[in-house]
């Protein structure tokens, strides 16, 4: 679909397809041309699977857009969540084929968990993508594009979308190219009155951006070229050429020496919401990791190895007590980190927290808990940038919990961090 969207939209020309096309017909994948546009690895190629975020851009008559390609297989979760945290809008492509959708949706499979995340990673607004409408088995059948749409709704809601504001459904045939960018014939779709998908993307409202708070850019990815470049999306704030600015956590002063957009043109300033490319002096490639954090040196984003934060407990075989490990995922961050302390339970029925401290949490339940990690991570308390306070907690390939920061501590001593200066916190 990405590759499609790619060529409708002229990003990628006719020749260029041709040169995929016949490569992956000579590697015996003929049907697999189109998605070659973006998946570039031989790993991605030999496999058909999308393993790392892949990155692309286009533009229609009134927009630009940044492609996050993020995987859909269990095993890459890591870089799907890395890859939503960066979105606006989250594309949730299903397959229609007979077989393929219950395998996806069923227990164990991907849908549910993706649908989950998403919501997590604070994208407010779905766009359920029915994929394969041209399969033999569905032929654009009505009956099965409403199935599918019946099956997946209630797992939407219960995720916290609210299906009448946040959720779309659009059926396409991403290899024919059907109801991407011009609308499904009617000759070959009877039943469909919505708009194409572009047409959907560029009708929908702007988000909200942050343009005169500090300024945040998690890394998600760095390299060396010419220097050290490092890629983000700018998620509040506005930076230029020339400015200084500190790389958190380790408190690096940087200067950002050039600024590139989506289209790697140059630019000159950049503000929040923006995709960039970055490159910067005064810190080597190195010594920079996803999940760092260019931050303004006036107020720089907190660097804290233990916080308190709010958790619901979606899944784990065990009950976890204090003493707990598991992987937080949060922004472009991965760390492992360790539930030293259980705080509070939230009653089912008054909603209250309870007065004493848990001796053990289970699936359902929700609870504050304290969480340290070996090494100062950049977050922020949910209610004040909600991208850089929420997180998932995973543990054996499976999301555990979901979260948010409610307290950022400073080192170990139980002061609480308010607006950069430290105050007692008495539990």
């Amino acid at each position: 679909m990405g590759g499609n969207l790619l060529f409708l939209t002229g990003m990628v020309d006719k020749r260029t397809m041709e040169k995929l096309e016949r490569e992956a017909k000579e590697a015996g994948r003929e049907s697999w041309y189109l998605s070659w546009a973006l998946d570039s690895t031989p790993q991605e190629r030999s496999k058909g699977k999308t393993v790392e975020v892949g990155r692309a851009y286009f533009e229609t008559g009134s927009r630009r857009y940044t492609i996050l390609d993020a995987p859909g297989h269990k095993t890459y979760v890591p870089s799907m969540i890395s890859g939503a945290a960066q979105a606006d809008v989250g594309i949730l492509v299903i397959s229609a084929r007979k077989g393929e959708f219950e395998t996806g949706f069923e227990r164990g499979g991907q849908t549910r968990e993706h649908i989950m995340l998403v919501k997590t990673a604070g994208i407010g607004k779905v766009i359920v993508v029915i994929n394969k409408m041209d399969d033999p088995t569905v032929e654009w059948a009505k009956s099965r594009y409403e199935e599918i749409k019946e099956k997946i709704s209630p797992f939407i809601r219960a995720a916290g979308f609210n299906l009448k504001t946040d959720v779309s459904f659009i059926p396409v045939s991403a290899y024919t190219g059907s109801n991407l960018k011009d609308r499904v014939p009617k000759n070959v779709c009877s039943w469909w009155d919505g708009p194409s998908l572009l047409e959907k993307l560029d009708g929908m409202p702007m988000v909200v951006r942050k343009l005169n708070a500090p300024l945040m850019i998690p890394i998600s990815e760095k390299y060396k070229d010419m220097g050290t470049i490092v890629v983000g999306k700018i998620e509040s704030g506005v930076m230029r050429k020339g400015d200084n600015l500190l790389l958190m956590p380790n408190k690096n002063e940087v200067e950002v020496a050039a600024l590139y957009n989506e289209m790697e043109d140059e630019v000159q300033s950049a503000v929040c919401g923006d995709n960039v490319r970055i490159r910067i002096r005064g810190v080597d490639d190195e010594d920079i990791s996803p999940g760092f954090v260019l931050t303004s040196p006036s107020k720089p984003v907190h660097a804290v190895s233990v916080f308190e934060a709010q958790l619901a407990i979606l899944d784990h075989k065990n009950i976890i007590c204090a003493g707990y490990s598991a992987v937080l995922h949060c922004h472009t961050l991965a760390e492992e980190v360790s539930l030293t302390a259980l705080l509070h339970y939230f009653d089912k029925a008054t909603g209250r927290k309870s007065r004493k401290p848990p001796q053990f949490a289970k699936k359902g339940q929700k609870i504050v808990a304290r969480i340290e990690t070996s090494a100062p991570v950049c977050v922020e308390k949910f209610t004040d940038y909600p991208q850089l306070g929420r997180f998932t907690l995973r543990d054996e390939g499976k999301t555990v919990a979901i979260g948010k920061v409610t307290k950022l501590i400073e080192g170990h001593t139980g002061e609480e961090v308010v607006d950069g200066v430290a105050a007692l916190s008495v539990a």
